[in-house]
Order: C-alpha cells, then structure tokens, then sequence
C-alpha cells in the first residue's frame, strides 16, 4: 500500500509558494496525498486528479505581510480561524497520515501558529509512528529580532520535524547564508536542489511580431505587488518606440487587484504595440518565444528565467525590508543570468534605456549549472524518510 502524505501550503501574497508545491505534489505519484490549501484558488493552477484537494476556508495578506484578512468578507477573521482549524484537525484524524510536509513553517507562516501547533500536536499524539517534515526555498527573510526569531525556529523544528528540505542547490545558495542559526538544527537537513517550474505548455495569445520586431514579456508573478513594473513598462515601450522596433505582452497576474488591472487596461489601450492579459498558467513557453523578459525576481520566476536561458531584466520585490529577491537576483547577475535594477532606481527612463541596452546585447551564452531536480529529489527523500 502506498504512503500518505498530508502537504500543508499556505500562500499569503502571491502564487509562488503553491507553484513550488504543486511541482512537488507532481512527484508524488508513489503516495496517496491529500492537500492542504489555505490561500486564494487562481484559476488553471490545478493538481494533478490524483491528489485530494482539500480548500481551507482562504486567508490572505496585506503586501506589507502585517495582517491576515478574509477574502470577500462574509465571516469574520476569528470565525475563519476557528473553521479552519477544525478541518485541519478533521482531515488529519480521517486521512492518517504518514508523513505531514508543512510549507515554509516554522520559518514563516508563524501567523498560522493557531493551527499549526494543534496539527503538530495531533501527528505527534496519534500514537503512529508519523514523521514530519518542512518544505522550504532557498532564501529566508530577515526579521526585527532575528536572534528571537532563530531561537523560536530552532525549537519548534527540534520538537516537532524530522526532516528539514531546502529546495536549493548548496553551491548557489545555502541555510546558514539567511539563517545563521543552522547549527543549533537537530533535525535532518537535506538540499533537494531546485523545484524547478515545468517547461511544457503553449504561449496562447503571443502577439504576431513582424520581421525587426523584439518581442517584450512584462510579468509580476501573482499580481498583488509590482504593479509600478507594469506601468513603467508601458511607458517605456512608448519611449523606444522609435528607437526599437517591438510588440510588447504584459501579464498582469491573477491576483491583481480589479483597481489596478483597470488602470494597466487604461493604459494599455493607448498603446497599440501593448497586450495585455490577466495570466497564463505557465510562463516558460512565453520566454522561450520572447527577445526579452522584465519581472521580479521570484523563486519561480528566476527558475523559468533560467531554464528559457533568454534576456531578462529584473526588478525584486523589496516590501516589508524583504531582501530575498534581492539577494537571489545579484547573485544570478553575478552569473551573467539576467540583469537587476535595484531597489528605488526603477522609473519609466530607465527601464527604456536598460530595454535598449539589453536588446542590444546577446542573449547569456548558458545558464548556471544549478541543480533543478528539486521535486524529484524530494520524492526520494520522502520515501527515505517514510520507509527509514
């Protein structure tokens, strides 16, 4: 008999942290998984049919991660809460589970501890011999009092995990880099290299470009933050216009909200060398047709930056101090994979002149060798772990 596995995924601001492990799930196929699913459900982004999707009642974050709210209204925060952690506790006491894989927790997500802790307790209490393990990126975020953030995580992964994944590779990207309290880890630690997005799919809706004409990919991932790289985007296209020859395809997110997805529309309608669409459920088939890609520089867009191997421009998120897309984009322009505009530089002028200068430029000669077997990798360590 197969396995069970119980994934746990909160998404709070974008998609990321679902796509991530929803790559993961794909390899899966040895385990019956149920999942979790506490954030908003973006249209086309569905598990595969074998695994049972279990729809927390939604929470979300405001874009300074300071604050959870409820989607739509209706019930109340605390009536969520509650609702919520009773169908954890529910699904976990029908499911039985073997193993329970937590997304991010206890390094983020300590708003969820409500729910959590009661989890961990229920696994850790059934009297079977369950592990727990904590799927994590690459890159953690800095915090106010990051001694007491250390020791808190530290405590809570010595009592209640076994296993501590870190879809990295260590020769780009290691723990102890955002996470200095590594050491003070009793639980396994094992690098399953990156989860990289797939590379299937077809890039619907692609503008025709005319023989002379660069074809640009504006992206900002889930859409909630970034929408000032969208509109100096199209500002930008309308500066170089003379200069370069292009058409431009703008994907604003699923997740953008209706204000704002109105205002890139108003703004879009002025420009006839602009597209612009609400999302696409992969964006590796539109780098691999486009000259040139702008974006943030999320985990999963770096990843399919990287494997379209193209010209890319980034611009990382940095709300709430939030270096991590900071850090993961020097480090990839350092490798020659793409090249960054910092923090507080960004303004219509500029982009223009880093979209000529790009064009201009050939497209890198190879990709990093990063290892980008992650989900893969934590198939077998799950496996390991289950069967140990």
């Amino acid at each position: 008999m197969k396995k069970r596995l119980l994934f746990y995924c909160q998404p709070v601001l974008g998609i990321g942290h679902y796509i991530r492990s929803r790559e993961i799930v794909r390899s899966l196929r040895n385990f019956d998984v149920c999942f979790l699913q506490g954030g908003e459900v973006a249209p086309g982004f569905e598990l595969p049919s074998w695994v049972e999707m279990v729809h927390l009642p939604a929470l979300k974050s405001d874009a300074d991660f300071q604050d959870l709210h409820v989607p739509g209204g209706g019930q109340s925060l605390a009536q969520v809460k509650e609702a919520r952690a009773q169908l954890m506790l529910a699904t976990c006491d029908r499911f039985d589970p073997d193993i329970l894989l937590i997304e991010l927790f206890p390094f983020g997500r300590r708003k969820f501890d409500y729910e959590l802790i009661p989890l961990l307790e229920r696994v850790r209490s059934s009297g079977r011999a369950a592990k727990v393990a904590c799927s994590l990126r690459d890159i953690l975020v800095a915090k106010r009092n990051q001694a007491q953030y250390e020791e808190e995580v530290c405590a809570l992964l010595n009592r209640y995990f076994d296993l501590l994944l870190i879809h990295a590779d260590p020769e780009f990207q290691r723990l102890e880099e955002t996470f200095p309290s590594a050491g003070e880890i009793r639980c396994a630690i094992r690098y399953t290299g990156y989860v990289a997005p797939p590379q299937e799919g077809a890039a619907d809706g692609v503008p025709p470009v005319a023989p002379g004409e660069a074809l640009i990919l504006a992206t900002i991932g889930g859409g909630r933050v970034g929408h000032e790289l969208l509109e100096c985007a199209v500002v930008a296209g309308d500066l170089i216009a003379a200069e370069v020859p292009h058409r431009m395809l703008i994907v604003a997110g699923p997740h953008m909200p209706a204000d704002q997805f109105e205002k890139l529309e108003a703004m879009a309608a002025c420009q006839p060398r602009v597209v612009l669409r609400r999302s696409v459920t992969g964006l590796y088939p539109y780098l691999r047709r486009a000259d040139l890609s702008i974006s943030m520089a999320g985990y999963n867009t770096c990843l399919e930056v990287l494997g379209a191997g193209g010209r890319a421009l980034v611009y990382p998120f940095t709300g709430h101090n939030n270096q991590e897309q900071t850090i993961r984009a020097r480090k990839l322009e350092r490798l020659g994979a793409l090249r960054m505009i910092p923090t507080g530089q960004l303004t219509s002028e500029r982009l223009a002149a880093e979209i000529v200068r790009s064009l201009a430029e050939p497209p890198p000669s190879r990709s990093p060798a990063l290892n980008l077997m992650g989900a893969e990798k934590t198939a077998v360590l799950l496996a390991e772990l289950v069967n140990a």
